[in-house]
């Protein structure tokens, strides 16, 4: 009896002792679930749709996995010029993100605002070596040194042509880095050996092909460097390269071999319909359309560099897209942790992750040896050209971007010139009109502002 006594108290003791640990088990679920409310909160605005919101969606959900620091949520602020607007009007309250996405074109108006921690403060203090970030896309968003904000959905213009079609018609493709005359005679042949029924080539009215027909030639569009020696005070329409690029595309366009689709959505919407079937051999547009060109195009697709004039040297063209800043309204801590997430968007892996599910550039030099991108490259070879035209170059001031406000307003203008000049009229006269138009923007922006 005593033996079962005493196996009775200890099988009592041992319920007491399951029960206090159970309870203690119970109640630490809440405990965690505090500990992980705990988190800091930072608040990320961006302007993705499509593919590219999804994959974003799941670098923030594996980032918020991968430490237990901070919380990253994503929010969808509209189109880029919204997106501006709201960043500007909300900071300074509550409802400011700590890290933003901010169009190429925004980069000197965002930072003359002084809303800002320039990424340049973490790089320091992280020792980041940030030259595994393609140096050509960090120029970009950089201003006498200091690395302002980080380069992220990136593309760059590109040709594309319909290699399939070039081999019926027994024409030798463009070369890698063609020059002008390259283009034209790959149009040309198009059109005669199709009896017209393949229309050669086209260059959207576009003002960011204008500013990549500059860049490509060395010139500068903006006087003190395109903006990165100082503010700009004067543009620049006429140089002779400029007037012997808008003479190349004119009289194409007089003799048929190129054909003009027009400017905006329904210029971009129509020469890629006209692409896709068959027939349009040649177009410029962003390396970004790369996705939309080869899902379930049975044709092959070739891509070339963006094309430069007659006689020199390609100086390479600025990239588009958007960047990743730091708001200075939020406390030292949370401006960290959106740097954290902004290296973590950064790293090889995710910026491969990148390339294949938007087609926007991998800016990590070690992406190149990440699987996922090694085997797109296999599947589409011409994939890789985008990225090999933008480390070719040589970043400078005039293939850099330009680091002017106003940069909208300088698109419109040279629109307008160039559909007066793809129309007929005198290129000169319409290129001086815009310029001075510009010119007198720029001296009222920069009084101002008090520059």
């Amino acid at each position: 009896m005593k033996g079962r006594q005493r196996l009775l108290a200890l099988g009592g003791l041992f319920l007491v002792v399951l029960a206090v640990f159970v309870g203690w088990s119970v109640m630490s679920k809440p405990a965690a679930q505090a500990q992980g409310a705990k988190r800091t909160r930072i608040v990320f605005w961006h302007e993705m749709t499509g593919p590219a919101q999804q994959q974003l969606d799941t670098f923030v959900k594996d980032f918020n996995h991968s430490q237990h620091k901070y919380e990253v949520v994503p929010e969808f602020e509209g189109n880029y010029n919204e997106a501006v607007q709201k960043i500007i009007n909300t900071h300074g309250t509550d409802a400011s993100p700590a890290v933003f996405q901010s169009m190429d074109i925004s980069t000197s108006q965002i930072h003359h605002t002084g809303y800002t921690t320039p990424v340049q403060k973490f790089i320091d203090a992280d020792h980041y070596n940030v030259n595994q970030i393609a140096a050509g896309a960090r120029a970009f968003y950089a201003n006498k040194g200091t690395q302002l904000s980080m380069p992220f959905n990136t593309s760059q213009p590109v040709l594309y042509y319909n290699e399939t079609l070039l081999k019926k018609y027994h024409i030798t493709p463009p070369p890698v880095n063609p020059s002008y005359s390259d283009i034209t005679r790959v149009a040309t042949q198009l059109m005669d050996r199709s009896h017209k029924q393949v229309q050669g080539m086209t260059v959207e009215i576009y003002g960011w092909l204008f500013e990549q027909f500059m860049a490509n030639a060395g010139v500068s569009l903006a006087n003190h460097q395109d903006g990165h020696a100082g503010t700009p005070t004067a543009v620049n329409f006429t140089s002779p390269s400029t007037l012997t690029t808008m003479k190349w595309i004119q009289d194409n366009l007089k003799r048929g071999d190129f054909v003009n689709y027009g400017a905006g959505a329904n210029a971009q919407n129509n020469e890629t319909a006209s692409f896709l079937s068959g027939r349009l051999g040649m177009f410029l547009q962003s390396s970004a359309s790369i996705g939309q060109l080869t899902t379930g195009n049975h044709d092959q697709l070739g891509i070339t560099y963006y094309p430069h004039p007659d006689g020199q040297k390609s100086n390479g063209v600025a990239i588009g897209g958007a960047s990743l800043w730091i708001s200075n309204d939020k406390s030292a801590h949370v401006q960290r942790g959106a740097w954290d997430f902004i290296k973590y968007l950064m790293t090889a892996k995710s910026q491969a992750q990148w390339q294949v599910a938007t087609g926007y550039l991998a800016l990590n030099q070690g992406s190149q040896k990440e699987a996922v991108l090694q085997k797109l490259y296999q599947k589409l070879p011409a994939t890789k050209v985008p990225g090999e035209q933008l480390r070719a170059a040589t970043p400078n001031a005039t293939n850099s971007g330009i680091f002017l406000q106003g940069l909208i307003q300088e698109r419109n203008l040279t629109q307008t010139a160039m559909e007066q000049i793809y129309n007929g009229s005198d290129i000169k006269k319409s290129l001086e009109t815009a310029e001075k138009s510009m010119n007198s923007y720029i001296q009222g922006n920069n009084r101002a502002n008090g520059y």
